[in-house]
């Protein structure tokens, strides 16, 4: 009886680890975001020369590094970078592909400056859709892709950021082999939350701001999601969040890539030609199951896009 007893215990003890904290329904998104980050590091974007000599690449640096130091002070934005630049010998210590690097840069005097021959980036500002707030945590999902930086297609390493309001104000639409993308106004005296992790399911953090009065809508496992009829919420004009009609053509349980549908909606294919940029986030609703978000947009043939499965985001989001 003892061991029995035991191992029942032990049971109940170990069952906990695989509950997910989320909550059972959702506030659905459909919002128009202004997002802004800022990169864990100074992000080299691009490589120059001086007369014919390029002294960053002769010292190893490569675009899509990360520098972190320099003559051993952290950097954490452009401006304290330049500060250092103030010698003719700088030790960099820099990041490439989760490893740690040190070198040592010989900047190049021209017109009295001390130039490196590095462009780089500390920051990063664009567009996207909310996805869902958990009403009972406050925490918010978006985008259901990672925020990577364009000129190198690297995912940027976020330290902080914010999501703010926007008011779409016109749209450039998408046709055969060109994606289309929302024009927006960026509201950044309206902050609505931070963000705390950018990732391959989407960019995550705390909603700061009130709790919007929508009905919510149940998670929807994948065994909910069927073959068909669904709905996408999106803004398409000013921050008119609408629902527009989609038809689900498969569901695959992989990573990221699980909905594979085609937008029906004749006024939304209208204005926008198929998915578009600035789309992504925008929730996919089934009956009362909120089942995923807009991804990616087929390029070949924009009436088509990818949607992620609402949970992949809900459990990254825990993290």
């Amino acid at each position: 009886m003892k061991k029995i007893i035991s191992k029942i215990l032990l049971a109940i003890f170990i069952l906990p680890s695989t509950i997910f904290a989320y909550s059972p329904y959702l506030i659905p998104g459909g919002d128009n975001l202004a997002i802004q980050v800022r990169s864990n590091g100074i992000l080299v974007v691009g490589l120059y020369d001086i007369d014919g000599v390029y002294p960053a690449m002769d010292a190893g640096i490569k675009i899509g590094d990360t520098i972190l130091k320099i003559n051993d002070s952290e950097v954490k934005s452009i401006d304290e970078l330049i500060s250092k630049i103030n010698k003719n010998e700088l030790n960099i210590e820099y990041k490439r592909d989760e490893k740690i690097y040190k070198t040592t840069l010989r900047p190049i005097k021209k017109d009295g400056i001390l130039k490196t021959g590095i462009y780089v980036k500390d920051e990063i500002t664009g567009i996207g859709t909310l996805t869902y707030i958990d009403p009972e945590t406050n925490i918010y999902g978006a985008l259901g892709h990672e925020i990577i930086e364009t000129n190198t297609g690297i995912m940027l390493e976020v330290s902080e950021g914010n999501i703010y309001s926007s008011d779409v104000i016109n749209i450039e639409r998408s046709s055969n082999g060109t994606p289309g993308s929302k024009i927006a106004n960026l509201n950044f005296n309206d902050s609505k939350g931070n963000i705390l992790e950018n990732t391959n399911k989407g960019i995550f953090g705390k909603y700061l701001s009130k709790l919007p009065n929508k009905k919510t809508y149940k998670v929807g496992d994948i065994s909910d999601i069927k073959l068909g009829n669904a709905k996408i919420l999106t803004v398409i004009n000013e921050n008119e969040i609408n629902e527009y009609d989609i038809n689900i053509i498969k569901v695959t349980p992989n990573d990221t890539k699980n909905i594979l549908f085609e937008i029906t909606d004749k006024k939304l294919l209208d204005k926008t030609g198929g998915v578009i940029q600035g789309m992504s986030g925008s929730p996919i609703i089934q009956g009362d199951y909120i089942i995923g978000a807009v991804t990616h947009v087929v390029v070949d043939d924009p009436k088509k896009g990818y949607g992620i499965w609402i949970v992949n985001m809900l459990k990254e989001g825990e993290n």
